[in-house]
């Protein structure tokens, strides 16, 4: 199976501040949903409910949660990673969209990521992403975006492949 992690990523790994995205990047989100749309998307409970309008059309939506209660309309609920990946019933890749648990539980499994490098560090960030060693990572593709009227940061959009 082909598990491809995608994430926007500040210069300290940072991913995240109490429960939501860093900054707003309008290209960044349009470059998410043109990579996974047509595709399984595995997260956590926490992010599924980040999303204002729950789960994401287009895509099948599996959540990783330990509550057998747990059961959202629209998703796929599964317990273990293992049940994630063998309920896709999509076309490959699998991506993984977080949050920073389901990152670290599936890093060693991905063999590709799509990272959005933020270039700017945000203080106060309190979730990150696995140490990216780049030694393990061969960078594919590179794409970077200057700061404008709707992206406060300089970005760059990155495809890397375990080596």
């Amino acid at each position: 199976m082909s598990l491809h992690a995608i994430v926007a990523i500040d210069e300290a790994g940072a991913i995240g501040f109490n429960g939501q995205l860093l900054c707003h990047l309008p290209l960044d989100l349009k470059h998410f949903k043109a990579l996974t749309t047509g595709h399984a998307i595995v997260m956590g409970r926490k992010t599924l409910e980040s999303f204002p309008r729950g789960p994401l059309p287009g895509r099948q939506n599996i959540v990783l949660s330990r509550n057998k209660d747990y059961a959202p309309q629209g998703v796929t609920v599964a317990a273990t990673i293992a049940a994630a990946l063998k309920a896709v019933d999509m076309p490959q890749p699998v991506f993984v969209i977080g949050g920073a648990q389901i990152y670290r539980a599936t890093f060693p499994r991905v063999t590709t990521l799509h990272l959005t490098v933020i270039h700017h560090t945000f203080a106060q960030a309190d979730t990150f992403f696995p140490t990216i060693d780049p030694g393990e990572w061969h960078l594919l593709d590179e794409e970077r975006h200057e700061p404008d009227e709707r992206h406060p940061y300089a970005f760059t959009f990155k495809t890397l492949t375990r080596r």
